[in-house]
């Protein structure tokens, strides 16, 4: 493998519904690269480790990593990012000399699309409630914590919340939390169940779904006239650090929300 031959992708189970693959090849097309990023669906736990092998073996300059294997991810590297360790997953990897290193961008892309969607808001001393307690949750608790956030957690099962919030020295809260929080972001596979009404007047709500673009739960934020902030925002924001790693050049100035958005035939 070359600087002018790369090979890399995105591996999970599911992996037909990902968007990553457009995304990093609409970069590498507009960066000239002689490179691919490919999806790569491996159907268990060995299958994803005979993945990382082609990569110790140079096959692979990179993976990005999806559900279920964020976890394995971490457990197979040789070295880990402090944001990986703290976030006990890893969304990307990659190779070099039969090594792998491991990093999570997922909380970088989380502050990214704040920052783009919501700039108004500071998180620092403020009270953030994210629901779910999944892998999601894990890189969005440990950047927002890092952010000066203080951190709750709402999971339909308490006893998981209590566990994922011991590992990131978080707390976990009851849903009357939700009326103080200055953020709220949905970790959940599953859409929320409860009055947005409840929520400050200037709350910001975040939804780490992109399909649909505009969810239930941002639709019932936006009529109540509360930021919203979506999950595609999020999707690229954590692409973008992958994309440099793997290829080793800037981002291409691309409207790629725009190339995106004509894939899902969305219109904002």
């Amino acid at each position: 493998m070359t600087a002018l031959s790369r090979l890399a992708g995105v591996a999970g189970q599911p992996i037909a519904h990902s968007l990553s693959p457009l995304i990093h090849s609409t970069w590498i097309t507009a960066a000239g690269l002689d490179a691919s990023y490919e999806p790569f669906g491996p159907m268990d736990e060995p299958a994803f480790a005979a993945l990382v092998d082609e990569g110790r073996a140079g096959r692979l300059t990179g993976l990005n990593v999806t559900a279920p294997y964020k976890s394995l991810a971490l457990a197979l590297a040789d070295q880990t990012s402090i944001v990986a360790s703290s976030s006990g997953s890893a969304n990307l990897l990659t190779f070099q000399d039969g090594r792998v290193h491991a990093d999570s961008t997922d909380g970088e892309g989380l502050m990214q699309a704040l920052a783009e969607q919501a700039p108004d808001l500071n998180v620092a001393g403020q009270s953030v409630v994210i629901l779910g307690a999944g892998g999601a949750t894990r890189a969005a608790a440990v950047a927002l914590k890092a952010a000066g956030a203080r951190v709750g957690l709402i999971n339909r099962t308490r006893s998981t919340a209590e566990r994922l919030a011991g590992d990131l020295s978080v707390v976990v809260v009851d849903t009357q939390a939700l009326e103080e929080a200055a953020l709220v972001v949905n970790a959940l596979s599953v859409q929320p169940d409860f009055d947005v009404g409840r929520l400050r007047r200037d709350a910001v709500l975040m939804d780490m779904t992109y399909r649909p673009l505009v969810t239930p739960f941002l639709a019932a934020g936006r009529a109540r006239g509360l930021r919203t902030v979506d999950g595609l925002a999020m999707l690229i924001g954590q692409a973008r650090p992958s994309f440099e790693a793997m290829f080793g050049v800037p981002v291409p100035p691309v409207d790629i929300r725009r190339v995106v958005l004509d894939a899902l035939g969305e219109t904002a």
